[in-house]
């Protein structure tokens, strides 16, 4: 199964969002921002110049800046090409076989890797399986991992879930993630706001990050 043509949709606004079940804010001295599958094979599935991108990419844009400012690791993951069926497992049949072209394993332009970003090889939907994000967290005394990009009910919402029972504190970027649909979009924000992180947008939690900036400096 090929990735779907998505059309535009407007990302959910401060006023359309969840209700929080606790006060979680970000702490630069305890997150990490992670920029889950940014990578062109995902990204061309939507609509170039549209909504949701043209919100979402400039939004975490902006939180990356941010984060660098405070001290914040920035995290990518991303799948890697040419994968064999036994290395791709069970997504075979739900996506076929992934990025075939080598052009499109990388992170798009407008968010590509600094040299002090840390990369990682993401092999199913959470970024935590089969990779050392729990240990690199765990290495730098963090527990808060603030979660942009694509898909949100998939990828995104997984991670979310898994953060929760690591004891990972997950802050789900409302405006900073992509999906299918508004449908689908929002389905993952209603469910992490219910079950496992924190629903906010891109303006307050890059607020959190510049208020706290400010108080220790």
């Amino acid at each position: 199964m090929a990735l779907p043509s998505i059309a535009p949709y407007t990302v959910p606004q401060d006023g359309e969002l969840p209700k929080n079940k606790v006060s979680w804010r970000p702490d630069p001295e305890r997150a990490v921002l992670l920029i889950h599958d940014m990578e062109r094979h995902f990204v061309n599935a939507f609509t170039p110049g549209a909504e949701p991108l043209n919100q979402v990419v400039p939004n975490i844009a902006l939180l990356r800046e941010r984060a660098r400012a405070a001290g914040v690791p920035v995290v990518y993951c991303a799948q890697p090409g040419g994968q064999t069926p036994e290395q791709r497992g069970l997504q075979l049949e739900w996506w076929g076989p992934g990025v075939a072209d080598p052009a499109m394993e990388a992170i798009i332009d407008e968010l590509a890797p600094g040299a002090g970003d840390v990369q990682l090889t993401k092999w199913r939907y959470s970024a935590f399986q089969r990779t050392d994000l729990r240990r690199r967290m765990q290495e730098w005394g963090r527990d808060q991992l603030i979660i942009t990009g694509i898909y949100a009910h998939i990828g995104c919402l997984m991670t979310a879930a898994e953060a929760f029972q690591q004891e990972v504190q997950a802050f789900f970027v409302a405006d900073a993630v992509a999906d299918f649909s508004r449908a689908d979009h929002d389905m993952a924000v209603s469910y992490a706001a219910r079950n496992c992180g924190v629903v906010d947008t891109t303006r307050n939690l890059s607020r959190d990050l510049v208020a706290h900036e400010s108080e220790v400096a």
